[in-house]
């Protein structure tokens, strides 16, 4: 792991991915064929790209039953306990709608609607998820979208993986297709015959997924564009470095271009989370793509002293924060961007995945610097309310007419003066 002087330093924030001309070509090929063939096209795809040939494309009952039976009876209660405090979390958020009334009689207001269906996509590939089922349903269901449906690719048996659809059954999502990689989300986007279209698409993918809900974007609303997983460590010498090389592992074993990075004004601390890493490394299952992320996106930042530290962190805009230091409350004012702040040490950035309750779906690629964790929000839409009355139009005519006839538009002006006319011939 490399050990930088800040003045040395080549900030790590990435361009949100483009993908090759070769990936951008193959994702419109695959689009516009499930538009025109729909399930032809599904089979075929989910054929050649994952190795299956699919005789239905939803999971049935008895694929629920097979799952519950593959899971300790344990970790069913997990799930639903990490359930439960992701819903409370969640349900926190909401919104209610409102409306005011002027004295003039004109009532102003804002109508708060939940989107009517939502599909959540849940990768597959190298490591199953089944914590993006739950950080993408309960804050949908929080936010009332009654229809949610789910796509994955399925494995070379034809099935998805058992705690997925242990994760989906017990957040109450039935409809579920196994059909993943640009294909799915065109299915989403666009409907076939068997998987009726959404509104919006939301979860984590490769890059030809990314691509896909790039290109579906504007026909339905997507979540954001993710991309690698990012940890940024802010600490002190109080810190602990085989708590620290712990938590930056745990972001790099995601995936090659995952990155991790220290940093602190301890060259000690610095020093010896790097050597931490590297023995850490050796006993890890995922040790080659671990090893990958550290060479090639990690890195430990000394600085002079913790106000450029929080520089650094603030110019970084990491996905994941952790603050280790004396006194972690004392700088969260000055902690302008950061997807999720983990504060002290003992919020180790997998409490935020998994268990505590707030969303692990996050701004990447710098992205914290002006979008937020998925939230409730996404869920729902904002309709203005406006009801004028007599008096407020008597009052406001006028000058809502000049103001029409400044922009040149004269029929926006006579709309208004038509209700006055009329007024006056009384």
């Amino acid at each position: 792991m490399k050990i930088l002087a800040v003045e040395n330093t080549v900030s790590l924030k990435r361009d949100i991915e483009q993908g090759t001309d070769s990936q951008r070509e193959a994702v419109l090929e695959i689009i516009e064929r499930v538009k025109a063939e729909g399930d032809t096209a599904l089979y075929q795809f989910t054929e050649k790209f994952d190795g299956v040939n699919l005789s239905s494309l939803k999971v049935t009952e008895e694929e629920f039953e097979k799952a519950y039976q593959l899971i300790d009876e344990e970790l069913v209660g997990y799930i639903r306990e990490a359930a439960s405090n992701i819903r409370d979390f969640h349900e926190k958020q909401k919104r209610n709608s409102w409306f005011t009334t002027n004295p003039d009689g004109t009532m102003l207001g804002q109508k708060i609607t939940p989107l009517d269906s939502v599909g959540v996509y849940v990768p597959g590939g190298t490591a199953a998820y089944p914590s993006s089922v739950l950080m993408n349903v309960l804050p949908a269901q929080a936010a009332g979208v009654e229809r949610i449906v789910m796509v994955s690719p399925p494995s070379k048996e034809g099935t998805l993986p058992a705690g997925v659809l242990v994760a989906a059954r017990e957040v109450g999502v039935t409809e579920i297709y196994k059909v993943g990689g640009a294909q799915g989300v065109a299915a989403l986007a666009y409907g076939t015959e068997t998987i009726q279209p959404v509104d919006k698409i939301v979860g984590p993918g490769n890059i030809y997924v990314a691509l896909a809900k790039r290109e579906v974007f504007g026909h339905v609303d997507i979540d954001m564009i993710a991309g690698p997983s990012e940890i940024v460590v802010l600490a002190d010498e109080t810190a602990k470095a085989d708590a620290v090389a712990a938590d930056l592992l745990s972001q790099a074993e995601h995936d090659m271009r995952a990155s991790a990075v220290l940093v602190t004004p301890s060259q000690k601390l610095a020093e010896e989370a790097a050597e931490e890493v590297n023995r850490q490394l050796e006993t890890l299952p995922r040790k080659e793509i671990a090893a990958a992320s550290i060479r090639d996106y990690g890195a430990a930042y000394v600085t002079k002293d913790l106000e450029e530290a929080i520089k650094v962190v603030n110019e970084l805009a990491p996905e994941h924060l952790e603050v280790i230091i004396e006194d972690p409350m004392s700088i969260l004012s000055d902690i302008r961007h950061a997807g999720a702040i983990f504060l002290g040490p003992y919020s180790s950035e997998p409490v935020g995945d998994y268990f505590a309750g707030p969303n692990h779906v996050l701004p990447t690629n710098g992205t914290a610097r002006f979008s937020s964790p998925l939230n409730v929000d996404d869920f729902q839409k904002k309709s203005s309310i406006i009801s004028y009355s007599k008096k407020a139009i008597d009052e406001n005519g006028y000058k809502i007419a000049t103001l029409a006839r400044l922009e040149g538009l004269e029929a926006h002006a006579r709309a208004v003066e038509v209700r006055l006319v009329e007024e006056k011939k009384k």
